[in-house]
């Protein structure tokens, strides 16, 4: 028998403290800001940064939502989420139609950084798309492979809550005698440790494609009777991902140079009887839930906009923040692609000073480009003048 909802809640808050108070705080990830002027950045002055200002300003309103002193990026940075009120308040005047209006405004409220890792100011950069899969509301057959939504013993630590310095990561797991202990891993979940549970979401139709699903994070289920379901993320496992392309690459059977999401669907497709162990090689897990009206939704909880939402490292990049990104065009290699996006999302795979992960949209061609990105590039944070003391 399970324990009453208020006892499982003490439970978790005593599991928590616990963990937090025996904790060594997580390490900033080594990264540097240096102001920069927006002749630095190539290809601003003829930028056409409306469509980014519109999703600034989906951002703005979660971040006029937060506690005016919480604290968002990097613990070096000192940005609040009260430094972005005047910007959001300003930006709500400007026509987004006219480019040259929206680059005044952007020149006028913020200070372009150019953001160095570990390696400099160089990262990689990444693409994703919203997926659609063949699905059903009930098991048959066809549909063996459950989409599940989030257990009700996962719990979510946000460490930030409790010291500045840890702002941004989060432990996650269940409670267990007490204490906060590892949640299952994708094998055992495969396995049907959460079966029984009344936890599927929805169900699918191949096994492969809802691993790439949980990549994505959020995607739409098309359903036999010509219906949708669009559903997003709602929690993870908590185990680190791990790229499996890796191990494809340790064991030779693709190279480093052939390394795309279309080849290792391909080699997973035609290997049935390894492909389950490779998938479990990450151990990370996704959760979903329906979503209604606009989508796809990021972790900022705004709807993502198609070649201006960049998922980040939010331990490094605040959500909501504009970056001037400079990085290739995954259709035409060589070319530049050089625009304004928003920290709108994260991902189990972005991590680190420098990297990101654009958002495509929807149908082939975002399915093409988000499986070919995989580009050298930088990128400049754009943060407000009232910020750093500025």
């Amino acid at each position: 028998m399970n324990p009453p909802r208020v006892l499982r809640s003490a439970l978790a808050a005593a599991a928590i403290a616990g963990f937090v108070a025996a904790c060594a705080p997580p390490a900033p990830k080594p990264v540097s800001f240096t102001p920069v002027s927006y002749d630095e950045l190539a290809g601003w002055q003829t930028s056409t940064p409306g469509d980014a200002l519109v999703a600034f300003r989906r951002s703005c309103a979660r971040l006029a939502a937060m506690s005016p002193d919480i604290a968002v990026g990097h613990p070096s940075l000192q940005v609040r989420a009260r430094d972005w009120r005047h910007v959001c308040g300003v930006a709500k005047t400007v026509n987004v139609s006219d480019h040259a209006a929206a680059r005044r405004f952007f020149e006028t409220h913020l200070t372009p950084h150019r953001v160095d890792g570990r390696g400099g100011p160089e990262g990689l950069f990444t693409g994703y798309f919203e997926a659609e899969l063949h699905g059903a509301r009930e098991p048959s057959p066809r549909y063996r492979v459950p989409l599940y939504k989030r257990p009700d013993d996962l719990v979510s630590v946000d460490l930030g809550a409790f010291r500045q310095e840890w702002n941004g990561q989060r432990v996650v797991g269940r409670v267990q005698d007490r204490r906060l202990v590892p949640y299952s891993t994708r094998a055992e979940i495969d396995s049907g440790v959460l079966a029984g549970r009344g936890l599927e979401l929805l169900w699918v139709d191949d096994p492969i494609d809802a691993f790439f699903f949980h990549v994505q994070g959020s995607g739409r289920i098309l359903l036999d009777d010509g219906t949708a379901v669009r559903v997003g993320f709602d929690g993870r496992n908590g185990h680190p991902y791990t790229a499996i392309g890796r191990e494809l690459i340790r064991r030779g059977v693709i190279s480093r140079e052939d390394m795309s999401m279309q080849a290792i669907h391909e080699w997973l497709a035609a290997n049935p009887a390894e492909a389950p162990k490779v998938m479990a090689e990450n151990a990370s897990y996704i959760f979903f839930r329906s979503i209604e009206g606009p989508g796809p939704i990021g972790a900022q909880g705004v709807v993502l906009t198609p070649g201006r939402s960049l998922a980040v490292d939010r331990t490094v990049i605040p959500l909501g923040a504009p970056l001037w990104l400079e990085t290739t065009d995954p259709f035409h290699p060589g070319r530049p692609l050089r625009q304004l996006v928003i920290a709108q999302d994260t991902g189990s795979a972005i991590t680190g000073a420098v990297r990101g992960d654009l958002f495509w949209g929807a149908g082939k061609a975002a399915e093409t480009a988000a499986g070919s990105m995989k580009q050298p590039g930088r990128y400049f944070l754009l943060l407000p003048f009232r910020a750093r003391g500025e």
